[in-house]
Order: structure tokens, then C-alpha cells, then sequence
């Protein structure tokens, strides 16, 4: 079994779980990780400017990551138990069933629909409990006086999950009940950290991409990121291959830069774009912008490029997903780069980082 499906199977009880066992799960977990990292020459001074680090508010994180507290609802493969009360000849299961000889209920066929007596074909897909009982109750009204009926799922077979990218077994994995962030990935077996992307990996739910940091969960054991999953999420963890980032403003060619063996400088994003540095202005190389995101976090940087291509710096290693901003001419604040960069990043919203969306995008 791999060091996720390890995690997965005790990820129920991992909030309870020893320090000791949070220590050796990160660093078994580590040991997998072997994403190169561009060397820095000791001694060579930072290009970085300035820094500042923002976090996306509190309760907009809540609204994104904690359980909804959504009732499950009917769909193709549950087994559903029903009993109408003093007409046993009407339940579901009938007697020979609950007796061992027959399935334990109804089973919702593929287009969602349910056979029962009287009524023949109900569609129940999308129903809540609650809401199938009260359907019931109405169509037998036709043929019963005040039916009592009670509903019951024996069986949930309409969870499932979508895996897709450097897992050892992709594809729709189903489950027979809601599953937490650890217990989906085990369902794909093992993920080759050494050529996973775990930067550019993300969650898809209802259309977005939700703010979870795969770094900080298998790397670190931050079970903060171990979120409740909803049945029809989309797991991707990309290949390092796949590594971009975005370079925009006064660049020939702008757009993104694909990472070579999972290394890319920022001088190498800049020449990538069919610009000669030598013939930048002080004012573009001087105060480059450079957003970084993962999780709920973004950082900010300024980096003077000049100094690194005049020797006087170290080069500055990007990010999968980082975004470069070459200004036209001097912003002073990053507010006044981020107006400018906004209508680039419209451009490409869908393959950004969750907190660019939603700090910039989403509204």
C-alpha cells in the first residue's frame, strides 16, 4: 500500500493522532518528494525587494472548505428500503428479502428511477430522503387513506469521485459513503511524487477550484487540508511536466513558460518571451512583480532583475503557477500593477491558482 493509502486508512482517527505519528507520516512522505530546486550561490545577495504574504479571509475559507451540511440525495445504484405501515405487501424489501433471498431494497436504476408497487417507475434522482418520503406519501394517497411510509438508504453506491493525472490508477472510483481529501486520493493507489506538480494540484467542486494546499498535506501532515469531499468532485494532480508560469506587461510574447526538468529562473521567463534583456528599461527590471499562491495564501514579491542579470544578485528560482508582471513603466504600489495586470489574468482565469481566482476573479 502507498504512504497516501497509509494516510487515507487513518485519516478518521487523525485529528486524535499522536504528534510522533504526525512527525513519521511527514516524513515518510517527504522522502517521496524529490521536486528539483534551482540552487542559490552562497553568498550572492537576494534580488527580492520587498515581500508581503496575504491570506484569504477567514469566514470566505470557511464558506469554501467546511461541510455543507447538505443532505445526501438519491442517485443511479442506491438501495433504497421502504415500508409502508400495516401493508407489508407494498414494502421494499419484501419478506423474501428481508429474509436473505433477494436484494435488501430498491436499487435506483440508471436513469434514476425506482420500481414499485402500485405506483411502477418513480424518478427519484436528486431526492433527499425527506423529499422521496413525501413523494411517496402523496402518489399513495390514490390507493391507501393516510399512508404511513418511512424511507431508508441501505446501501449509497452514488458516490463517486474523479481521480485524474499522476495517480498509479485513475479514473471514477466509487464509494458506499462520503469520503475525506486522504481517503479519495488512496482510491488511486499511488501518486509518483517525484513527477507530481503538487503546486498546481487542485480540487474541483461545483465548477471552482477550492483552496487546498497538496503541499502542506502530504509533505507536512497539515490535516487542516483534509477536507470532507462532495460526491462528483474532481481530484487533479497534475505531472511536473505540465509546470507553467505566467509572464505578462512589457513582454514580447507574453503568456506561459514551460518549466524545464521543473526548473525555471526568472531571467529564463523573461528570455522566453522573445525579449532581449539588454534593452530593458531600468524602470521595467527594477520592480518586476512576481505573485506566488498555494492554498489560501499568496505572496507578493519585487524583484529587481537587474541586479540579477548585472551579476550582483542570485537568480530568482519561479513557482509552478507563479505570475510575472513586467511593468511598463514605474508602478509604485502593487495595486496599481495588479489593475494593470487584471485584464490578463481574465484571460487565463481557468488554469490559475484558487487563490487568484478567488481573490481576483471571482465575484
Amino acid at each position: 500500500m502507498s504512504v497516501i493509502g497509509i494516510a487515507a486508512c487513518r485519516c478518521r482517527r487523525a485529528r486524535s493522532l499522536p504528534p510522533l505519528f504526525l512527525a513519521a507520516l511527514t516524513l515518510l512522505l517527504g522522502a517521496c518528494a524529490h521536486a528539483p530546486r534551482t540552487p542559490v550561490a552562497g553568498g550572492t545577495a537576494s534580488a527580492v525587494v520587498s515581500k508581503k504574504t496575504e491570506v484569504l479571509p477567514s469566514q470566505r475559507i470557511r464558506e469554501l472548505l467546511e461541510p455543507r451540511g447538505i443532505a445526501y440525495r438519491l442517485g443511479p445504484g442506491d438501495v433504497v428500503a421502504i415500508g409502508i405501515y400495516l401493508h407489508p405487501d407494498l414494502s421494499v424489501p419484501t419478506s423474501g428479502a428481508a429474509a436473505g433471498r433477494g436484494p435488501p431494497g430498491a436499487v435506483v436504476s440508471n436513469g434514476g428511477n425506482l420500481q414499485l408497487p402500485l405506483l411502477g417507475v418513480v424518478h427519484v434522482a436528486g431526492l433527499t430522503v425527506s423529499g422521496l418520503r413525501a413523494k411517496l406519501i402523496h402518489a399513495y394517497r390514490r390507493y391507501l387513506k393516510e399512508p404511513s411510509i418511512s424511507v431508508q438508504v441501505q446501501e449509497a453506491r452514488s458516490i463517486r469521485y474523479y481521480l485524474l493525472g499522476q495517480f498509479d490508477k485513475p479514473g471514477i472510483k466509487y464509494s458506499d459513503r462520503p469520503l475525506n481529501l486522504l481517503e479519495a486520493l488512496a482510491l488511486g493507489g499511488s501518486i509518483d511524487l517525484s513527477d507530481a506538480d503538487l503546486r498546481g494540484a487542485y480540487v474541483l467542486q461545483g465548477g471552482h477550484k477550492l483552496p487546498l494546499d497538496f503541499r502542506r498535506l502530504l509533505l507536512d501532515g497539515d490535516l487542516n487540508q483534509n477536507i470532507a469531499l462532495q460526491s462528483g468532485d474532481t481530484i487533479v494532480v497534475p505531472s511536473s511536466a505540465s509546470m507553467r508560469a505566467y509572464v505578462f506587461g512589457a513582454v514580447a510574447k507574453p503568456g506561459p513558460i514551460a518549466f524545464v526538468n521543473g526548473r525555471l529562473t526568472l531571467l529564463q521567463a523573461l528570455s522566453a518571451t522573445g525579449m532581449d534583456l539588454t534593452s530593458l528599461t531600468v524602470a521595467k527590471l527594477r520592480a518586476v512583480r512576481v505573485l506566488r499562491s498555494s492554498g489560501t495564501r499568496g505572496e507578493y514579491f519585487v524583484v529587481d532583475a537587474a541586479r540579477i542579470l548585472e551579476g550582483r544578485a542570485a537568480p530568482f528560482p519561479l513557482a509552478s503557477g507563479d505570475i510575472v508582471f513586467v511593468p511598463q513603466t514605474l508602478v509604485s504600489t502593487w495595486n496599481q500593477a495588479l489593475r494593470q495586470l487584471l485584464p490578463s489574468l481574465q484571460t487565463i482565469g481557468a488554469v490559475l491558482n484558487p487563490f487568484v481566482q478567488i481573490k481576483f476573479l471571482r465575484r
